[in-house]
């Protein structure tokens, strides 16, 4: 598996694009933005793009989707819980969109994600949004704006809930083996052994 990140949109959202290393096929998490950039950073590796996957619905997450299944004919994945925030068309920052496409696939707790080698297996987190989802590999997690270095994502939109938040973290990431890389949804890497001590968790 090669992870490759880019950072899109004015608010500067982590996209990731994750092949297999065998064949080039890939998936991209989180198309948030600048669709140009990411389709010449395909066009350079010469990846073939089948999926897209948004860790949740809010618009700095999922606003390059119509653009680029336009340019590459990938199937759209999300949790169901989420498809709202998809359907809205308007932004939680103030900005007038229209809506975005409809998901292909809708996504649940236990769901596998598979590109030829690449395997990910789905984990609900709620609290930063209803059908926010972390995307778990071999050592290593996609946690969108779930957990971050030293953080977590916001609770105050619609539908956030601090207390679930915290317990999707918990629960869901902070158990992982220590040296498990986390690829958030903004900001740098981290490992879950820093966020356990960061929680608390470890001296």
């Amino acid at each position: 598996m090669i992870v490759k990140c880019l950072v899109v949109g004015t608010l500067e959202t982590n996209c990731y694009l994750v092949s297999c290393e065998a064949t080039n096929r890939a998936l991209v998490i989180d198309p948030g933005g600048d669709v140009n950039s990411i389709l010449e950073e395909v066009r350079r590796t010469r990846l073939d793009i089948v999926k897209i996957i948004n860790t949740h619905g809010h618009l700095d997450h999922s606003l390059g989707n119509g653009e680029l299944i336009a340019a590459t004919g990938a199937k759209l994945l999300i949790h169901r819980l989420d498809v709202p925030l998809l359907a809205k068309g308007t932004s939680l920052f103030g900005q007038e969109m229209p809506p975005g496409p409809e998901p292909d696939v809708l996504l649940q707790e236990g769901d596998m994600v598979e590109v030829e080698q690449v395997r990910l297996s789905v984990l609900h987190t709620p609290g930063h949004s209803p059908g926010s989802i972390c995307l778990l590999g071999e050592g290593v997690v996609f946690s969108g704006d779930t957990l971050f270095c030293g953080g977590m994502g916001r609770t105050d939109f619609p539908g956030g809930s601090y207390q679930a938040l915290l317990r999707s973290i918990k629960e869901k990431l902070l158990g992982l083996p220590r040296d498990t890389l986390v690829y958030p949804g903004h900001g740098p890497c981290t490992t879950i052994g820093r966020e356990r001590a960061f929680y608390g968790l470890e001296p």
